[in-house]
């Protein structure tokens, strides 16, 4: 399957990590740009689309501003990804220039994806780039972004954007060889995991915690993001990096990095949106007859099956749906708010109408805005 999907793989999400492109020390690393361009370039002669996520903003700011630690406080984050984003977009744009190709600096937020209208002008934007042969250059808008429209990492924006581009694949370029059975900086004797069906929560543990200094992820979320993408029917492949001419050489055969295999039934787009770009603004906890109508009926969740409504969320908002343990087992996007929901709940239809009078909508959840996890 790894080669059959690498093949006929033709829109690519390729994400960089930071360590690739910058550190605290020498700021911009430009030989290692120039050389993620000419992979990228060969691999867009080669009749493919690409996507470039790249990280490397506020690191490559460090130096500029003359610090030599990783800045901890929000307003220096900005401030040395205002510099760095700058610099970052020349070195990539006089890179591509060499090669002939033509790049479009994109910034996001979370914010701008979590509003279906502003998702799907942006998907709009970037696919006219593509149309182009522009290949668009993505990062988070890290000068503006606080902690509410963060994606937090860029593991996870990469993923979003596979899903907002509509990608075949998605590839991440990281500083190590793959998943491993264990940390190779460890354990020398760790081997690599060539491929992976499913993540299962086995694959999660291995992923550990992260531990690289410039990025904000590590193998983790690089796992989260195979994860996300899996669902709407998207590859994954985590390469080095680090490697000369390895990225092209993958889609020529060479057995590198570790695939993760897609779901095989593609989730819908809008559902993907609401399952893994929309926050939950609060949560509603359901009895077992609504929970077993949900997961294995597919039906609505109506007001009589929810036991409590927890936070503070008004119509159109994601809400996720929880069992008496709390465990998530579905999310959806709610048709009142929470002070009317707990009004609502355990009650009939008829009961409502007559406690409350004529609601517009009989459902808390319609299915048709309801996704099963």
């Amino acid at each position: 399957m790894r080669d059959s999907l690498l093949k006929e793989a033709r829109r690519l999400v390729i994400k960089v990590g930071s360590s690739l492109v910058a550190s605290r020390e020498s700021g911009l690393r430009p030989d290692r740009i120039e050389r993620i361009a000419e992979d990228l370039s060969s691999i867009k002669r080669s009749g493919r689309e690409v996507l470039l996520v790249s990280s490397g903003a506020i690191v490559s700011g460090l130096q500029k501003l003359g610090l030599s630690a990783y800045p901890k406080s929000l307003p220096v984050k900005q401030a040395s990804a205002a510099v760095g984003q700058s610099r970052l977009m020349w070195a990539y744009e006089k890179a591509f220039e060499q090669l002939g190709e033509q790049v479009a600096q994109v910034l996001l937020t979370h914010q701008d994806l979590e509003d279906r209208r502003r998702f799907l002008n942006a998907r709009h934007t970037l696919t006219t780039l593509i149309e182009f042969g522009i290949i668009p250059v993505i990062n988070e808008n890290d000068t503006v972004a606080v902690e509410e429209i963060r994606f937090g990492d860029n593991d996870n924006l990469a993923a979003q954007v596979a899903h907002l581009a509509d990608a075949d694949l998605l590839v991440i370029l990281s500083d190590v060889d793959g998943l491993f059975t264990e940390d190779p900086r460890q354990n020398a004797s760790a081997t690599l995991i060539p491929l992976v069906t499913e993540i299962t929560k086995d694959i999660e543990r291995l992923a550990g915690s992260p531990r690289t200094f410039e990025g904000t992820g590590g193998m983790s979320t690089k796992i989260q993001a195979a994860k996300t993408v899996a669902q709407y029917g998207v590859a994954t492949l985590i390469i080095n990096g680090e490697q000369p001419g390895l990225l092209p050489a993958v889609f020529n055969g060479a057995p590198a990095g570790t695939f993760f295999q897609p779901r095989s039934h593609r989730m819908a787009s809008r559902k993907h949106w609401i399952a893994f770009t929309v926050r939950a603004k609060g949560q509603i906890v359901l009895d077992g007859g609504a929970v077993e109508a949900l997961v294995r009926r597919g039906k609505s969740l109506l007001p009589s099956g929810i036991l409590e409504v927890d936070g503070d969320f008004g119509p159109g908002d994601a809400v996720a749906c929880v069992d008496q343990e709390r465990k998530e087992v579905a999310k959806g996007l709610v048709n009142f708010s929470a002070d009317t929901l707990r009004k609502m709940k355990g009650l009939k239809t008829a009961d409502i109408q007559k406690a409350m009078g004529p609601q517009e909508y009989e459902e808390a959840i319609h299915r048709d805005n309801l996704v099963v996890l």
